[in-house]
């Protein structure tokens, strides 16, 4: 659809596009809750690094929801113009292609960029914590600054953000967040001196309720 430019003057079906765009929200919603989540935690390492990393998935969030807002547009173009009598093909063309642009654009910046960012941020909370096996941040944080330099040699290149150069750092990042999702719902957070602090926090209401 995005390299379609028949598309908006109403060729074709923009169901992918409604649908794409509700995953891409899901995806968004995701990476506020997951920072939220992990904050109370991770802020005992350094609360400074971890309410960057809060911060970071916020802006990531709100980039990706630009891309949404820009796809849907093209939606709400081909709806109410792209068929319609004596309309300007060329404008609407050309409107279209604007619209994909800042797509493009939000896509390298929020979902290419930032995901590096988040690596190093919670890459060193998670390594110095060993909250995890140190494996897992590790491949964040040799594959983050691979990313983001790859990101940097794209926007001054004008390259595909998805071939060359940007292509290679994404697997790195992407198995770092896999396995850290994994490790994390099956096994947990390793015992440290964090997650004693945070027992001891909660025992003694505990004990106090059960005297009650």
């Amino acid at each position: 659809m995005k390299n379609h430019r028949n598309w908006i003057l109403g060729s074709g079906t923009h169901t992918g596009v409604l649908v794409g765009g509700f995953l891409e929200v899901i995806v968004a919603l995701a990476c506020i809750g997951t920072a939220v989540t992990l904050y109370p935690v991770v802020k005992r390492q350094n609360e400074a690094t971890a309410l960057g990393f809060v911060a970071a998935r916020v802006l990531e969030a709100g980039m990706i929801f630009t891309g949404v807002v820009s796809l849907l547009s093209l939606v709400t173009l081909r709806q109410h113009l792209g068929g319609a009598a004596g309309a300007d093909a060329a404008s609407l063309v050309t409107t279209g292609a604007s619209h994909v642009a800042v797509y493009n654009w939000t896509f390298l910046l929020g979902q290419t960029l930032m995901p590096g960012i988040n690596a190093l941020l919670l890459g060193s909370l998670m390594y110095r914590s060993r909250l995890v096996p140190r494996l897992i941040p590790v491949m964040g944080l040799i594959g983050a600054p691979l990313l983001i330099i790859s990101v940097f040699a794209t926007l001054f290149a004008q390259h595909s953000t998805l071939t060359g150069l940007a292509a290679l750092p994404v697997i790195p990042v992407a198995a770092w967040e896999l396995s850290l999702g994994v490790w994390l719902v099956v096994k947990g957070f390793r015992p440290t001196p964090i997650t004693t602090e945070m027992a001891a926090v909660t025992s003694p209401a505990a004990h106090q309720d059960v005297a009650v």
